[in-house]
């Protein structure tokens, strides 16, 4: 398992990280086997997993949930688990107790919050408690509303200079790493090169140190895809054709076959 001096030192050395989001046990699995440096059990799995608009009404019980899957899924790889909306913007002592239960609870290695200079003190009482915290900066999707929508963020020189200060601050604070999503791949390029923690990009061009993609994106199961995903398979066509010829295979008396039966 990868530790966060690891991922310090493949900056260092110009080494890749490679973190995938996924939620559950089977995905988790072949993620390890795969050999994926990082797993992210996202808040995204609202989105795709229950089928909601945003990550907000996911809640503090459904991230444990997954994130014990996960675990036990690939219980060799470094996991970190999103802090889910309103479980860390409350109170500081809310914020500490809540991480402390995803760690306790999860077995997890780190906890990811979205944010920067409004956080910090979020961010400092939780690695002076042992909590390592993952940052994340650009697009934020707990923020939707107040940024008008999923919009590439950081095309203004405001919310350039911005996101630089906060990648500056967060690292101050003590994370370990931050996740930038949908920036300009020179402004990532600015950040990575700025900061002596690893970034890792989603739609934020390769310049970074890392990438992650959502497992269900990459594996081609939604018709649409974000701009910045790459298709590695067409994952929804080869279970729909498997599922048709299911169907086919049952009603011509097909399936089951003597193989497939008990003598």
């Amino acid at each position: 398992m990868k530790t966060i001096n690891e991922f310090i030192q493949a900056k260092e050395e110009g080494r890749k990280i490679t973190m995938i989001s996924t939620y559950d046990y089977w995905s988790a699995r072949i993620c390890e086997e795969a050999g994926v440096d990082c797993i992210l059990v996202g808040d995204s799995a609202g989105m795709v997993v229950q089928g909601l608009e945003t990550t907000l009404p996911v809640t503090l019980d459904e991230m444990i949930y997954h994130a014990k899957a996960v675990r036990r899924g690939a219980p060799g790889t470094f996991v970190v688990v999103d802090m889910p909306f309103m479980s860390y913007q409350v109170s500081v002592e809310d914020a500490v107790k809540n991480a402390g239960r995803i760690m306790k609870e999860t077995g997890a290695n780190a906890v990811k919050l979205e944010g920067g200079e409004e956080i910090v003190h979020i961010v400092e009482k939780m690695v002076g408690a042992g909590i390592p915290v993952m940052g994340h900066l650009g697009l934020t999707p707990q923020s939707v509303h107040a940024l008008g929508g999923y919009r590439v963020q950081g095309r203004t020189e405001e919310q350039q200079k911005k996101i630089i200060k906060d990648s500056k601050i967060l690292e101050q604070a003590g994370v370990f790493a931050i996740v930038l999503e949908a920036v300009p791949s020179a402004l990532a390029k600015e950040i990575t090169e700025f900061v002596e923690i690893p970034t890792i990009g989603i739609g934020a061009g390769p310049y970074t140190d890392g990438q992650v993609l959502v497992f269900h994106d990459m594996m081609g199961f939604f018709d649409r895809s974000p701009k910045f995903v790459k298709r590695y398979l067409e994952g929804k066509k080869l279970f729909l054709d498997a599922l048709k010829k299911f169907s086919s295979e049952v009603q011509e008396g097909k399936f089951p076959q003597k193989e497939h039966t008990y003598d």
